[in-house]
């Protein structure tokens, strides 16, 4: 069965927004995280800050990149379910972490916030799947 069709039999709550939305959310916190976790990055590599600040944010990326492969690939919802957990795991992470490491960075936190804000929604989301589709 095709990956949309696979996930269209799925039984999902009530509140699951509908298909069309996640494209446009996941363009908008793509730009977020590219920009934001980039700058991470290039303060790592230019020793600005340690490499264990940018560890979460590294495997962050990972994690999220995931996602959609173990999801849809694998068609496999409990594993999906642990991906989204490590996700917003890291996540939090690397916004204390940043946080509390560089005050100059301060504002890649409050950029994230709508990524921190859709991951929870995601992970209540996966969780739920998870259970009426068990």
């Amino acid at each position: 069965m095709p990956n949309a069709e696979w996930y269209s039999q799925l039984i999902k709550p009530s509140w699951a927004p509908p298909s069309w939305l996640f494209g446009p959310v996941w363009t908008v916190l793509y730009i977020i995280i590219f920009i934001s976790f980039g700058m991470v990055f290039y303060k790592a590599i230019t020793h600005k800050i340690s490499w264990l600040i940018a560890l979460p944010f590294l495997l962050n990326l990972v994690f999220n990149l995931a996602f959609t492969p173990i999801q849809f690939g694998l068609k496999n919802n409990v594993l999906a379910l642990i991906d989204i957990l490590l996700v917003v795991g890291t996540l939090i992470w690397a916004l204390v972490g940043i946080w509390n490491a560089s005050s100059d960075l301060r504002w890649v936190v409050y950029v994230n916030i709508p990524y921190l804000l859709w991951g929870l929604f995601a992970t209540v989301l996966q969780m739920t799947v998870t259970y009426l589709n068990r």
